[in-house]
Parts: C-alpha cells; sequence; structure tokens
C-alpha cells in the first residue's frame, strides 16, 4: 500500500515538492553561512519524494545552534512552506482520493516549519536513536 500511495504521491504532486526543496537548497548553499539550511532542504525534498513509510523524528544531540537556527527558518522560509502545505492538503482531501495526500502534506508541517534539529526515518523504527 505504502508504494502504491508513494507512486500517487510522485505523480500528484511529490516531484513538484521535491525540485522546490532542492532549488531552495541549491539557493541556500550559495551562501556559506546558509548551508545548513541547504542541506535541511535536501532531506526535506527526500521526503517530499516519497513520505509513506517515513516519518520525522527530534534529534537528541540538537543544540542551541538548531534552535537558533530553526527561529531563522521559520522568519524566512519556514511559515510560508507550511502555509503552502496546508493550503494543499486542504484542497486534496476535497476527493476521496486525495485524502491520504492530504495527510501526508499535513505530516510535512512540522519538518518544514522546524528542520534543524530533526531526523527523517522509517516509520517501523520511529524511535530510534542515532
Amino acid at each position: 500500500m505504502k508504494l502504491i500511495l508513494n507512486l500517487i504521491w510522485l505523480v500528484l504532486s511529490g516531484l513538484w515538492l521535491a525540485i522546490g526543496y532542492v532549488l531552495a537548497g541549491i539557493i541556500c548553499c550559495v551562501l556559506i553561512i546558509t548551508i545548513p539550511f541547504g542541506i535541511a532542504s535536501f532531506r526535506i525534498a527526500g521526503y517530499a519524494l516519497w513520505p509513506f513509510g517515513r516519518t520525522t523524528v527530534e534529534r537528541r544531540d540538537a543544540g542551541a545552534g538548531s534552535v537558533l537556527g530553526n527561529i531563522i527558518w521559520i522568519v524566512f522560509a519556514g511559515w510560508w512552506l507550511a502555509l503552502g502545505h496546508i493550503v494543499t492538503g486542504i484542497a486534496q482531501c476535497v476527493t476521496i482520493i486525495g485524502i491520504p495526500l492530504g495527510i501526508a502534506n499535513f505530516k510535512m508541517i512540522p519538518i518544514s516549519l522546524l528542520p534543524l534539529g530533526r531526523e527523517i526515518v522509517p516509520t517501523d523504527e520511529p524511535f530510534a536513536t542515532r
């Protein structure tokens, strides 16, 4: 079932979301100081490409740098990314077939809002420590 949902997701919205996150990552990697945001964008792009069967967990080793980085991220990018996921999630939930895709969009809101200090893991090991 995860494979079918991922393929539908990939065709309908995952490819475009991933391209957007990759472009944002490339732009962030232009300046040295924004490279952590670029790396976070690349991680989210992989998650946006194939979200079913994976989830996000907080990293235990994340410190004050990730908190400061998340504040900067929210101000410049996080709020509009989360808003985009909310709008597209609501639009996808209009149809019966789109409800799982809308839920996947809602599932991506926390990592698009606060990407630093989070890790993407398979759903069969959400409490794994790394």
